[in-house]
């Protein structure tokens, strides 16, 4: 499972392609690629980052953006020699890579030095720079644009780790500074505007989109059940399934309450990485209360009624997706909210919350409740658990409201909104992530 921000690029990538524009990379290495060897480079770019201490791990970007970016930075571009066979997760269709070392933790340093933005100058400038997430850098002899998906530091910031004086200082600036600023759902278009002040001209929803590739979603659903049972041990239907990070906005802690309070026999999966400040879901996912036995192959086995998968390739997260009863997704505060996306894009019925931009996502194609409200949660689970009919309508409106973000429409808007930017209309420029 890649990060939000990671999926998000990667989908912008295919709709870029898909509206006819080129597509180049700008990414983070940690050593210079002028490299002649093609080879070597390529191979340095993919190699394993080894674990370090944090202070020596971000160090060199830290020094790199206090010594070497007021003067500029002008990256170096990959030669591909197709050695490296590319991780799944890497997968976009990208032109041509840019590398410049150490350039996001690099960039954010000079801005709390120096309170200004990082420049970089490519060899090939490109019509357009379009950066999928808050950065203080500016690629020179272009427009610059950037996507804001939500203000969460902002709104819960009991919820979150960032600094919040400099994650204000950077939305300001960047609000005031970009070409144009670029969001993922209505709520978040109407926070951006109404904490920093931005007219309705200077910033523009195109949603957002799944590219989830056609190899998995279209797989068999024999073949897809075959992965849950031998995998982890679950059949089609028989459990719920909670797909993100395990960290307080995600509101797990209240989702296993109500889960437990329904009473439902269907096992809690949860799926995600660890984030942070969530010592309190850790604990309460592990607790042996929700531990049973069970007669398995002739032993007596423990059989875990909420359990936790940590790391999942695509294809498995696919599987388990389409084979859950249901997708329990009651976060506080999102942005956009994909895994709410993605499960009625495969099918699978889902209960999320009535706040933030989830109810315009689901589009009344899901069980919205409240998700401060246990109760309310734990009736909806047990709606869900017992009600056949209610699954297969809830089924039947998650795809018909998933075609509104299918890539098709989603890169005629990313079209429109280039276009307008640009003044070109239709014609095709390359357009850097």
């Amino acid at each position: 499972m890649g990060t939000g921000i990671a999926t998000y690029a990667r989908s912008l990538a295919v709709a870029a392609r898909a509206a006819g524009y080129g597509v180049d990379a700008l990414v983070s290495g940690t050593r210079r690629f002028r490299s002649r060897n093609a080879i070597l480079s390529e191979v340095q770019l993919f190699d394993v980052k080894r674990k370090t201490w944090p202070l020596l791990e971000y160090l060199p970007g830290i020094v790199h953006g206090v010594t070497r970016l007021p003067f500029g930075d002008r990256p170096d571009l990959l030669t591909r020699s197709g050695t490296v066979l590319e991780p799944q997760s890497a997968a976009a269709p990208f032109d041509r890579t840019w590398i410049s070392r150490h350039v996001f933790v690099a960039a954010q340093a000079h801005f709390r030095v120096f309170g200004r933005f990082a420049r970089v100058s490519l060899d090939a400038p490109p019509a357009l720079f379009h950066a999928t997430q808050p950065l203080p850098l500016r690629v020179n002899g272009c427009a610059n644009i950037v996507t804001i998906h939500d203000l969460v530091p902002l709104r819960l910031p009991y919820m979150t780790l960032d600094n919040k004086r400099q994650y204000y200082n950077l939305i300001a600036t960047l609000t005031r500074t970009a070409d144009h600023i670029v969001t993922v759902s209505e709520h978040s278009r109407r926070d951006i505007m109404t904490l920093f002040n931005v007219p309705e001209s200077r910033i523009t929803n195109i949603w957002q989109a799944s590219s989830l590739p056609m190899k998995f979603t279209s797989r068999p659903r024999d073949a897809a059940a075959a992965d849950i049972a031998n995998l982890f041990d679950l059949q089609p239907g028989g459990y719920f399934l909670f797909v993100g990070a395990v960290e307080p906005k995600k509101n797990v802690l209240r989702l296993i309450d109500a889960y437990a309070t329904s009473g439902s026999a269907r096992p809690l999966v949860i799926a995600g990485g660890a984030g942070w400040l969530n010592d309190s879901e850790m604990e309460r996912i592990n607790d042996e209360r929700f531990s049973r036995y069970r007669l398995a192959r002739g032993t007596i086995a423990p059989y875990k009624q909420v359990r936790r998968i940590t790391y999942l390739p695509l294809d498995q997260l696919v599987s388990l997706i389409r084979g859950a009863r249901a997708m329990l997704f009651p976060s506080l505060y999102e942005g956009f909210g994909l895994p709410v996306l993605e499960a009625m894009m495969l099918g699978t019925p889902v209960m999320t919350s009535d706040v933030t931009s989830l109810p315009e996502v689901a589009g009344g194609a899901a069980l919205c409740v409240d998700p401060y409200d246990v109760a309310a949660m734990a009736s909806a689970i047990r709606a869900l658990d017992a009600d056949d009919d209610l699954c297969a309508e809830l089924a039947r409106k998650g795809l018909e409201r998933a075609d509104f973000f299918s890539m098709e429409r989603y890169a005629q808007r990313l079209s429109d909104l280039y276009g307008r930017i640009l003044g070109q209309g239709s014609s095709c420029h390359q357009a850097g992530r």
